[in-house]
Order: structure tokens, then sequence, then C-alpha cells
């Protein structure tokens, strides 16, 4: 279970790190001026106090500030994540400032996989190709038989059966089988 746990953290941490530090310093700035333009600078222009329990007013100066603090962490993240799955980073941003979100919600809907260099000619493939299809060049272990995705160190394939050694793997990768 704390196999499963370790690359699963790996992961959030690294596309974490693809925040920019400029889009966290925003979220920061936003979010006190939220809280400022709600606790002190509003509350001077009333001429008469709120009726708004604080507790209430508590809870919403702090959910305003964390959406829009989040507003600007995604638009750092998507300045960022657009550019490595080969999508204009431009369009999006234009996108993600529509009102309402849906921009947003498109993004992470409509984005397409990460890409991946092929080791052999320097195309850029999506990460689940088998092979490159510029070159052919087999990038990742398959069976033979259903093409589905295998391991180095699998002898059968998981979905049917196939005895991966009879496929004859490439040279490249003999060196991992006959460990």
């Amino acid at each position: 279970m704390s196999a499963e746990i370790a690359p699963l953290e790996s992961r959030i941490t690294d596309e974490l790190r693809l925040i920019p530090r400029w889009s966290i310093a925003c979220a920061l700035v936003m979010f006190v001026a939220v809280q400022y333009y709600f606790w002190v600078f509003l509350p001077a222009l009333r001429h008469s106090s709120s009726h708004i329990p604080a507790l209430l007013h508590l809870y919403l100066t702090t959910s305003v500030g964390a959406l829009l603090a989040l507003y600007f962490l995604m638009v750092g993240y998507i300045t960022r994540d657009a550019p490595r799955r080969g999508m204009n980073v431009r369009v999006w941003m234009i996108c993600v400032v529509i009102p309402g979100g849906i921009g947003a919600v498109l993004y992470f809907l409509l984005r397409q996989p990460l890409l991946e260099t092929c080791p052999s000619c320097g195309a850029s493939i999506e990460s689940e190709y088998h092979f490159c299809p510029q070159c052919a060049y087999q990038v990742s272990g398959c069976c033979g038989r259903c093409f589905a995705s295998t391991r180095m160190t699998d002898l059968y394939c998981t979905r049917c059966g196939h005895d991966l050694a009879s496929d004859h793997p490439p040279e490249r990768l003999h060196a991992f089988l006959h460990e």
C-alpha cells in the first residue's frame, strides 16, 4: 500500500512544482487584498454596523480570498503545463480568463497527454505510445499479440496471457530480461 502512495505523492509534488513563483506571489497578494478589503476598507465606508454574524463573515471572506488565490495558482500552472503537452499557451490563457471558470474546466477536460522525446529520432511522442510514429522505435514494452502495456519483468501478458519471451524483444531490452 505504501509503495502505491509514494509514486502518487511524487507525481503530485512534481505537478505542484510547475506552479511558477510569480503565480504563488500573486495568489498570496490577492488573498491578503481580499481580507484587507472586507475587514478594513469596506467597514470604514459603512455608516452602520454590519448585521452579518462574525463567523459567517470570516467564512465568506476566507472563501472569496481562497478562490481568487486558487485562480491565480491555476493560471500559473496552465502556463507551465500547456507547453509540455504541446498546447498553445496563449489560446488557453484567453479561455481561462473567460468569467465563470468554464475556460479552466475546458482546459482540464481537453488537455493533451504529456509528450516525451523518442530516444532514436528525437520526435515528440505521446507517453502512452509503444512505438515512435516517425521511426518505429519501440519506446516501451508491449504484448506482441494484443499490444497491451507490459513491464520489463513480466513473463506473460496480463491481458491475454501471451508468452512475452516469444515476442523477440529488441536487442536493447535483452539486458533487462536476462538479469
